[in-house]
């Protein structure tokens, strides 16, 4: 499964996906650091990639229509050091594999993950 990190997570956390057998990038590592949310986005979509970032603008289903997208993954940690932001992640892989959020909007934090499926598409 192809991943993007977006700029606001760090080098353990890329490799924590990796290590996971995830092919996972970074937006920072690509060069777009600074990229509006929207040129960032273009990118991710067009490169096919599940999208993992701390920007709660992604969340907005409206926007990110769940099916529309090959997923989206804000996290949502009460704080941003990349130790929490860690743990959220490890977390997440511990309860599933993320391919089971294929074209999925989920949101996680400490505690839960909050999974919004497209529509037709059982809980896995």
């Amino acid at each position: 499964m192809l991943l993007k990190l977006d700029e606001n997570l760090g080098r353990s956390h890329v490799e924590l996906f990796r290590n996971a057998g995830y092919d996972a990038d970074r937006v920072h590592d690509q060069g777009l650091s600074g990229w509006t949310d929207s040129a960032i986005w273009k990118r991710v979509s067009d490169e096919g990639r599940f999208f993992i970032t701390l920007d709660l603008d992604f969340a907005d289903i409206r926007r990110y229509k769940p099916g529309s997208h090959p997923g989206i993954l804000p996290l949502r940690t009460r704080s941003r050091s990349s130790a929490a932001v860690l743990q959220v992640l490890e977390r997440v892989l511990k309860e599933r594999r993320l391919e089971s959020l294929t074209g999925c909007l989920a949101v996680a934090d400490e505690s839960l993950t909050r999974v919004r499926r497209p529509r037709n598409v059982a809980d896995t």
